[in-house]
């Protein structure tokens, strides 16, 4: 079996090993790298797997997972580049950055495949887009494919959709996070208990997910039959469109996208 190392162990960092070993994976063929001590052995306590500087996860590793923050990539790369060959296998997790940058900073050939995962992750149920990039096969395409499915469901996508894909489900859970925030607090101004307000709109959410997901119905179809005529529904969804709550969403969606091309432009030498 392949040995996998994650450069990075945060939340998804931590979330990948989790489903890796639930998967199946033994904590023999993982690896991770964590600045802070104290974390480090804090996840070797808790998963078996063994912190390892970023020179040793380079050197030990056949699939490298980078899941530091973008800002941080510059110093890693310098790092493994002199320690990767055409075997291994890098997987980057770092939002906006193009898999063309690592090309760039790697020696010629190596096999780069981006991922744009969401933190419901954490909870063995995130959304994923894969695209390979330049030196990357079908077959790496599968292997990252099979390493993302133990924590969610995975989508292969061209790299050019990655800004969009990045925008919509990448930042997606903290639209509705703030959705639900929102909901709350107007049960709490109709003048409900804040727990009980919080029980009635999770549950509603993950209810509504769930039809979502097991239903053949356009969104629109399943909103339609809440909507009664004259009822309490429709009203509402007047004041939203009427206080311009659609196109506020896709203005945003929108400028996480742009910014999502900005982080990748950052690393661009003809910008």
């Amino acid at each position: 079996m392949s040995v996998i190392a994650v450069l990075g162990a945060g939340k998804i960092g931590e979330a990948l090993l989790s489903g890796l070993l639930h998967g199946g994976h033994s904590p023999d063929d993982l690896l991770f790298t964590e600045r802070y001590p104290a974390r480090a052995a804090e996840l070797t306590e808790r998963y078996g797997v063994h912190g390892v500087t970023v020179a040793d996860a380079a050197s030990r590793a056949d699939v490298l997972v980078v899941a530091v923050k973008p800002q941080d990539i510059d110093p890693v790369l310098d790092e493994v580049a002199p320690l990767l060959g055409k075997d291994s296998l890098v997987v980057s997790l770092c939002a906006g950055l193009p898999t063309a940058l690592y090309e760039r900073r790697l020696a010629e050939g190596i096999p780069v495949v981006r991922v744009m995962p969401n933190t419901p992750m954490l909870v063995g149920e995130a959304m994923s887009a894969v695209s390979a990039g330049a030196h990357a096969t079908a077959e790496h395409i599968a292997v990252v494919k099979e390493l993302l499915s133990h924590v969610g469901q995975v989508v292969e996508v061209p790299e050019s959709q990655q800004d969009a894909v990045t925008a919509l489900s990448g930042s997606g859970p903290a639209y509705f996070f703030f959705l639900v925030e929102a909901m709350i607090d107007a049960g709490i101004l109709l003048g409900l208990p804040r727990a009980l307000a919080g029980q009635l709109i999770i549950q509603s959410a993950v209810g509504a997910a769930k039809m979502l997901a097991e239903s053949d119905e356009h969104p629109v179809l399943l909103r339609e039959a809440v909507t009664s005529p004259a009822g309490t529904t429709i009203n509402a969804i007047r004041e939203l469109e009427k206080h311009g709550v659609r196109a506020a969403l896709l203005a945003a969606i929108e400028a996480a996208k742009d910014r999502s091309t900005e982080l990748g432009r950052a690393h661009d030498p003809r910008d």
